[in-house]
Protein backbone atom coordinates (compact mmCIF):
# COMPACT_ATOMS: atom_id res chain seq x y z
CA UNK A 1 0.00 0.00 0.00
CA UNK A 2 2.82 2.44 0.95
CA UNK A 3 3.86 2.06 -2.61
CA UNK A 4 0.65 3.73 -4.00
CA UNK A 5 -0.10 6.03 -1.12
CA UNK A 6 -1.22 9.55 -1.92
CA UNK A 7 -2.05 12.94 -0.16
CA UNK A 8 0.00 13.46 3.13
CA UNK A 9 -1.51 13.75 6.82
CA UNK A 10 -5.56 13.81 7.29
CA UNK A 11 -6.32 13.29 3.35
CA UNK A 12 -5.28 9.94 1.64
CA UNK A 13 -5.89 9.92 -2.36
CA UNK A 14 -6.05 6.48 -4.04
CA UNK A 15 -7.96 7.75 -6.91
CA UNK A 16 -7.47 6.22 -10.77
CA UNK A 17 -5.54 3.27 -9.49
CA UNK A 18 -7.59 0.40 -10.92
CA UNK A 19 -8.13 -1.20 -7.72
CA UNK A 20 -10.54 -3.75 -6.83
CA UNK A 21 -10.16 -4.42 -3.54
CA UNK A 22 -8.31 -2.03 -0.69
CA UNK A 23 -5.51 -3.83 1.00
CA UNK A 24 -4.46 -2.42 4.17
CA UNK A 25 -2.09 -4.82 5.65
CA UNK A 26 1.12 -2.77 4.95
CA UNK A 27 -0.31 0.63 6.01
CA UNK A 28 0.82 1.57 9.30
CA UNK A 29 -1.93 1.88 12.14
CA UNK A 30 -0.94 5.64 12.21
CA UNK A 31 -1.78 6.04 9.15
CA UNK A 32 -5.24 4.61 9.08
CA UNK A 33 -5.91 6.52 12.05
CA UNK A 34 -4.90 10.02 11.07
CA UNK A 35 -6.82 9.81 8.16
CA UNK A 36 -10.13 11.59 7.95
CA UNK A 37 -10.54 12.12 4.38
CA UNK A 38 -10.61 9.04 1.91
CA UNK A 39 -10.90 9.49 -1.84
CA UNK A 40 -11.31 6.36 -4.03
CA UNK A 41 -12.87 7.21 -7.44
CA UNK A 42 -12.58 6.01 -10.75
CA UNK A 43 -11.33 2.36 -9.20
CA UNK A 44 -13.05 -0.75 -9.80
CA UNK A 45 -14.97 -1.40 -6.80
CA UNK A 46 -18.26 -3.36 -6.76
CA UNK A 47 -18.93 -3.18 -3.23
CA UNK A 48 -17.25 -1.19 -0.16
CA UNK A 49 -14.69 -2.76 1.25
CA UNK A 50 -15.15 -4.05 4.54
CA UNK A 51 -11.59 -2.90 5.38
CA UNK A 52 -13.12 0.82 4.94
CA UNK A 53 -13.66 0.60 8.86
CA UNK A 54 -10.35 0.36 9.68
CA UNK A 55 -10.42 4.17 9.19
CA UNK A 56 -11.87 4.96 12.85
CA UNK A 57 -11.56 8.11 12.36
CA UNK A 58 -12.89 9.02 8.54
CA UNK A 59 -15.34 12.11 8.47
CA UNK A 60 -15.39 12.28 4.50
CA UNK A 61 -15.15 9.57 1.78
CA UNK A 62 -15.40 9.67 -2.01
CA UNK A 63 -15.94 6.65 -3.79
CA UNK A 64 -17.30 7.83 -6.65
CA UNK A 65 -17.46 6.47 -10.58
CA UNK A 66 -16.70 2.86 -9.63
CA UNK A 67 -18.87 0.06 -10.51
CA UNK A 68 -20.41 0.21 -7.14
CA UNK A 69 -23.89 -1.67 -6.50
CA UNK A 70 -23.49 -2.93 -2.70
CA UNK A 71 -22.09 -0.41 0.60
CA UNK A 72 -21.29 -3.62 3.37
CA UNK A 73 -22.37 -3.18 6.97
CA UNK A 74 -19.11 -1.84 7.70
CA UNK A 75 -19.27 1.20 6.52
CA UNK A 76 -21.57 1.68 10.18
CA UNK A 77 -18.51 1.29 12.11
CA UNK A 78 -17.17 4.45 10.90
CA UNK A 79 -19.31 6.78 13.90
CA UNK A 80 -17.25 10.41 12.82
CA UNK A 81 -18.05 9.92 8.90
CA UNK A 82 -20.09 13.38 8.40
CA UNK A 83 -19.46 13.22 4.36
CA UNK A 84 -20.30 10.46 1.97
CA UNK A 85 -19.99 10.64 -1.76
CA UNK A 86 -20.95 7.86 -4.27
CA UNK A 87 -22.00 9.66 -7.30
CA UNK A 88 -22.00 7.70 -10.53
CA UNK A 89 -22.71 4.07 -9.66
CA UNK A 90 -24.78 1.31 -9.93
CA UNK A 91 -26.50 2.08 -6.71
CA UNK A 92 -30.00 1.31 -6.05
CA UNK A 93 -32.70 0.88 -2.86
CA UNK A 94 -31.54 -2.26 -2.00
CA UNK A 95 -27.67 -1.18 -1.89
CA UNK A 96 -27.68 -0.01 1.81
CA UNK A 97 -27.28 -1.75 5.09
CA UNK A 98 -30.60 -2.06 6.94
CA UNK A 99 -29.10 0.49 9.61
CA UNK A 100 -27.68 2.97 7.57
CA UNK A 101 -30.42 5.36 8.84
CA UNK A 102 -28.38 5.06 12.31
CA UNK A 103 -25.04 6.98 10.81
CA UNK A 104 -24.74 10.96 11.36
CA UNK A 105 -23.85 11.84 8.12
CA UNK A 106 -24.63 15.76 7.27
CA UNK A 107 -23.65 15.40 3.49
CA UNK A 108 -24.79 12.52 1.00
CA UNK A 109 -24.46 12.82 -2.75
CA UNK A 110 -25.83 9.67 -4.84
CA UNK A 111 -26.25 11.55 -7.83
CA UNK A 112 -26.13 9.06 -11.28
CA UNK A 113 -27.01 6.12 -10.15
CA UNK A 114 -29.88 4.04 -10.17
CA UNK A 115 -32.11 4.82 -7.35
CA UNK A 116 -36.61 4.69 -8.33
CA UNK A 117 -36.91 5.68 -4.85
CA UNK A 118 -35.67 7.41 -2.59
CA UNK A 119 -34.31 4.23 -0.05
CA UNK A 120 -35.94 4.37 3.61
CA UNK A 121 -33.05 4.41 5.14
CA UNK A 122 -31.87 7.79 4.00
CA UNK A 123 -35.63 9.77 5.93
CA UNK A 124 -33.81 8.34 9.26
CA UNK A 125 -30.98 10.53 8.91
CA UNK A 126 -31.58 13.27 11.45
CA UNK A 127 -28.73 15.25 10.90
CA UNK A 128 -28.63 15.14 7.28
CA UNK A 129 -28.39 18.68 6.07
CA UNK A 130 -27.46 17.99 2.20
CA UNK A 131 -29.12 15.49 -0.11
CA UNK A 132 -28.05 14.68 -3.50
CA UNK A 133 -29.86 12.33 -5.59
CA UNK A 134 -29.78 13.73 -9.09
CA UNK A 135 -29.96 11.88 -12.10
CA UNK A 136 -31.49 8.92 -10.67
CA UNK A 137 -35.05 7.19 -11.67
CA UNK A 138 -37.04 8.95 -9.13
CA UNK A 139 -40.36 9.30 -9.60
CA UNK A 140 -41.91 10.93 -6.90
CA UNK A 141 -40.77 12.08 -3.59
CA UNK A 142 -41.92 10.69 -0.30
CA UNK A 143 -43.98 12.77 2.27
CA UNK A 144 -41.27 10.96 4.54
CA UNK A 145 -38.91 13.46 3.43
CA UNK A 146 -40.38 15.78 6.24
CA UNK A 147 -38.30 13.70 8.62
CA UNK A 148 -35.09 15.47 7.40
CA UNK A 149 -36.08 17.83 9.80
CA UNK A 150 -32.35 19.27 9.68
CA UNK A 151 -32.11 19.57 5.68
CA UNK A 152 -30.55 22.42 4.64
CA UNK A 153 -30.08 21.42 0.37
CA UNK A 154 -31.93 19.12 -1.58
CA UNK A 155 -31.42 18.57 -5.34
CA UNK A 156 -33.37 16.07 -7.31
CA UNK A 157 -33.17 16.99 -10.72
CA UNK A 158 -32.74 14.98 -13.87
CA UNK A 159 -35.35 11.76 -12.58
CA UNK A 160 -38.91 11.47 -13.53
CA UNK A 161 -40.73 13.41 -10.74
CA UNK A 162 -44.28 14.24 -11.22
CA UNK A 163 -45.56 16.02 -7.89
CA UNK A 164 -44.25 17.49 -5.01
CA UNK A 165 -45.45 16.42 -1.53
CA UNK A 166 -46.83 19.46 0.59
CA UNK A 167 -44.87 17.18 3.48
CA UNK A 168 -42.05 19.05 1.79
CA UNK A 169 -43.07 22.35 3.32
CA UNK A 170 -42.20 21.44 6.80
CA UNK A 171 -38.51 21.60 5.66
CA UNK A 172 -38.08 24.58 7.82
CA UNK A 173 -33.81 25.19 7.29
CA UNK A 174 -34.22 24.09 3.70
CA UNK A 175 -32.42 26.91 1.54
CA UNK A 176 -31.99 25.36 -2.05
CA UNK A 177 -34.27 22.99 -3.45
CA UNK A 178 -33.17 21.87 -6.76
CA UNK A 179 -36.29 20.20 -8.81
CA UNK A 180 -35.29 20.78 -12.64
CA UNK A 181 -35.57 18.13 -15.66
CA UNK A 182 -38.43 16.68 -14.09
CA UNK A 183 -41.89 15.58 -14.83
CA UNK A 184 -43.22 17.94 -12.84
CA UNK A 185 -47.07 19.83 -13.41
CA UNK A 186 -48.07 22.10 -10.79
CA UNK A 187 -46.43 23.53 -7.62
CA UNK A 188 -48.72 22.97 -4.62
CA UNK A 189 -49.23 26.29 -2.14
CA UNK A 190 -48.07 25.11 0.84
CA UNK A 191 -43.84 25.50 -0.54
CA UNK A 192 -44.68 29.08 0.73
CA UNK A 193 -44.09 27.63 4.78
CA UNK A 194 -40.37 27.63 3.21
CA UNK A 195 -39.42 30.44 4.60
CA UNK A 196 -35.56 29.98 4.55
CA UNK A 197 -35.64 29.09 0.92
CA UNK A 198 -33.42 31.33 -0.76
CA UNK A 199 -32.64 29.27 -4.33
CA UNK A 200 -35.63 26.98 -6.40
CA UNK A 201 -34.50 25.42 -9.33
CA UNK A 202 -38.00 24.75 -11.78
CA UNK A 203 -36.69 24.71 -15.47
CA UNK A 204 -37.14 22.20 -18.04
CA UNK A 205 -40.31 20.63 -16.11
CA UNK A 206 -44.12 21.08 -17.18
CA UNK A 207 -45.06 24.02 -15.53
CA UNK A 208 -48.09 26.24 -17.15
CA UNK A 209 -48.72 28.27 -14.17
CA UNK A 210 -46.98 29.51 -10.53
CA UNK A 211 -49.26 29.03 -7.15
CA UNK A 212 -49.81 33.21 -6.48
CA UNK A 213 -49.04 32.10 -2.18
CA UNK A 214 -45.41 31.84 -3.89
CA UNK A 215 -44.81 35.56 -3.29
CA UNK A 216 -44.75 35.16 0.27
CA UNK A 217 -40.92 33.30 0.06
CA UNK A 218 -39.57 36.82 1.02
CA UNK A 219 -35.31 35.52 1.27
CA UNK A 220 -36.08 33.74 -1.99
CA UNK A 221 -33.47 35.27 -4.57
CA UNK A 222 -33.25 32.86 -7.50
CA UNK A 223 -35.77 31.47 -9.38
CA UNK A 224 -34.98 29.23 -12.73
CA UNK A 225 -38.52 28.51 -14.62
CA UNK A 226 -37.00 28.27 -18.51
CA UNK A 227 -37.97 25.78 -20.09
CA UNK A 228 -41.74 25.41 -18.77
CA UNK A 229 -45.00 25.71 -21.10
CA UNK A 230 -46.07 28.73 -18.83
CA UNK A 231 -48.96 30.46 -20.41
CA UNK A 232 -48.47 33.88 -22.21
CA UNK A 233 -52.09 35.15 -22.12
CA UNK A 234 -54.24 35.31 -19.13
CA UNK A 235 -56.85 32.37 -18.84
CA UNK A 236 -60.24 33.24 -17.20
CA UNK A 237 -62.89 31.31 -15.57
CA UNK A 238 -61.07 27.77 -15.81
CA UNK A 239 -63.25 26.04 -13.38
CA UNK A 240 -65.88 26.93 -11.38
CA UNK A 241 -68.78 24.37 -9.05
CA UNK A 242 -71.79 26.11 -7.92
CA UNK A 243 -71.19 26.40 -4.10
CA UNK A 244 -73.55 24.07 -1.79
CA UNK A 245 -76.27 25.60 0.39
CA UNK A 246 -73.47 25.21 3.29
CA UNK A 247 -71.44 27.15 1.64
CA UNK A 248 -73.36 30.30 1.00
CA UNK A 249 -74.41 30.16 4.44
CA UNK A 250 -70.85 29.95 5.39
CA UNK A 251 -70.21 33.27 3.22
CA UNK A 252 -72.99 35.33 4.42
CA UNK A 253 -71.86 34.86 8.11
CA UNK A 254 -68.41 35.54 7.67
CA UNK A 255 -69.07 38.08 4.67
CA UNK A 256 -71.38 40.05 7.33
CA UNK A 257 -69.31 39.48 10.21
CA UNK A 258 -72.43 37.72 12.26
CA UNK A 259 -71.21 36.94 15.46
CA UNK A 260 -71.51 33.51 16.51
CA UNK A 261 -69.35 31.45 19.03
CA UNK A 262 -68.62 26.94 19.74
CA UNK A 263 -71.95 27.67 22.24
CA UNK A 264 -74.02 28.74 19.19
CA UNK A 265 -73.01 25.89 16.60
CA UNK A 266 -72.26 22.76 16.66
CA UNK A 267 -67.99 22.12 15.98
CA UNK A 268 -68.23 20.72 12.74
CA UNK A 269 -70.03 23.99 11.57
CA UNK A 270 -67.25 26.59 13.59
CA UNK A 271 -64.43 24.75 12.02
CA UNK A 272 -65.62 24.78 8.71
CA UNK A 273 -66.21 28.62 8.95
CA UNK A 274 -62.77 28.40 10.47
CA UNK A 275 -61.33 27.47 6.67
CA UNK A 276 -63.34 30.55 5.25
CA UNK A 277 -60.39 31.78 2.11
CA UNK A 278 -60.53 35.78 2.08
CA UNK A 279 -61.17 37.03 -2.17
CA UNK A 280 -58.13 37.98 -3.46
CA UNK A 281 -59.75 41.00 -5.44
CA UNK A 282 -59.44 44.04 -2.82
CA UNK A 283 -63.06 44.93 -4.60
CA UNK A 284 -64.83 42.07 -3.67
CA UNK A 285 -64.15 41.38 0.10
CA UNK A 286 -66.20 37.96 -0.24
CA UNK A 287 -64.96 35.17 0.98
CA UNK A 288 -64.98 31.30 -0.63
CA UNK A 289 -64.43 27.96 1.20
CA UNK A 290 -64.51 24.94 -1.44
CA UNK A 291 -66.39 26.89 -4.33
CA UNK A 292 -63.97 29.28 -6.57
CA UNK A 293 -62.75 30.34 -10.16
CA UNK A 294 -59.26 29.39 -10.76
CA UNK A 295 -57.51 32.69 -12.30
CA UNK A 296 -54.13 33.29 -13.92
CA UNK A 297 -52.83 36.06 -12.60
CA UNK A 298 -49.22 37.86 -14.52
CA UNK A 299 -47.24 39.24 -11.99
CA UNK A 300 -44.06 41.16 -13.18
CA UNK A 301 -40.82 40.06 -11.53
CA UNK A 302 -38.36 42.70 -10.96
CA UNK A 303 -39.34 44.84 -14.00
CA UNK A 304 -38.54 43.02 -16.74
CA UNK A 305 -40.34 39.08 -16.73
CA UNK A 306 -43.93 38.65 -16.34
CA UNK A 307 -45.18 35.27 -14.32
CA UNK A 308 -48.28 33.31 -14.40
CA UNK A 309 -49.57 32.56 -11.14
CA UNK A 310 -52.37 31.21 -9.77
CA UNK A 311 -55.19 32.37 -7.71
CA UNK A 312 -58.83 32.08 -6.67
CA UNK A 313 -61.66 34.42 -7.01
CA UNK A 314 -64.60 33.86 -5.12
CA UNK A 315 -67.32 33.59 -8.14
CA UNK A 316 -67.56 33.86 -11.79
CA UNK A 317 -68.87 37.62 -11.28
CA UNK A 318 -66.09 38.83 -9.34
CA UNK A 319 -64.20 41.18 -11.39
CA UNK A 320 -60.73 39.94 -11.46
CA UNK A 321 -57.80 42.40 -10.11
CA UNK A 322 -55.57 41.45 -12.94
CA UNK A 323 -56.10 42.81 -16.37
CA UNK A 324 -57.18 40.45 -19.70
CA UNK A 325 -54.44 41.90 -21.39
CA UNK A 326 -51.09 40.28 -19.76
CA UNK A 327 -49.25 43.91 -21.30
CA UNK A 328 -51.60 45.72 -18.78
CA UNK A 329 -51.41 46.75 -15.15
CA UNK A 330 -54.51 48.36 -14.87
CA UNK A 331 -56.29 47.31 -11.52
CA UNK A 332 -53.60 44.88 -10.58
CA UNK A 333 -52.77 44.63 -6.52
CA UNK A 334 -49.72 46.05 -4.52
CA UNK A 335 -47.98 42.41 -5.02
CA UNK A 336 -48.53 43.00 -8.81
CA UNK A 337 -44.55 44.33 -8.51
CA UNK A 338 -41.72 42.35 -7.01
CA UNK A 339 -39.14 44.75 -5.93
CA UNK A 340 -35.92 43.36 -7.58
CA UNK A 341 -34.31 42.53 -3.84
CA UNK A 342 -37.46 40.32 -3.23
CA UNK A 343 -36.48 38.25 -6.57
CA UNK A 344 -32.74 38.80 -7.45
CA UNK A 345 -32.52 36.76 -10.07
CA UNK A 346 -35.59 35.06 -12.42
CA UNK A 347 -34.54 32.38 -14.71
CA UNK A 348 -37.05 31.99 -17.86
CA UNK A 349 -34.90 32.43 -21.09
Amino acid sequence: MDGYEGGTGETLNLSRLNLESLDLDEMSQDRKRETQQLYLPYNRFTVLPASISLFSNLVFLDISHNGLAFICEDILRLSKLKTLIAKNNRLDEFSLPKDFGSMSLEVINFSGNRFEEVPSQFLKLQTLHYLSLGGNRLKTIPSEIENLTSLEMLYLGGNAISSIPPELANLRYLSYLVLCDNRIQSIPPQLTQLHSLRSLSLHNNLLTYLPREILSLIHLQELSLRGNPLVVRFVKDMTYDPPSLLELAGRTIKSRNLPYTPWDLPGNLVRYLDLASKCPNPKCGGVYFDSCVRHIKFVDFCGKYRLPLMHYLCSPECTSPCSSNPQSDADSEDESSVPAHRMQKVLLG
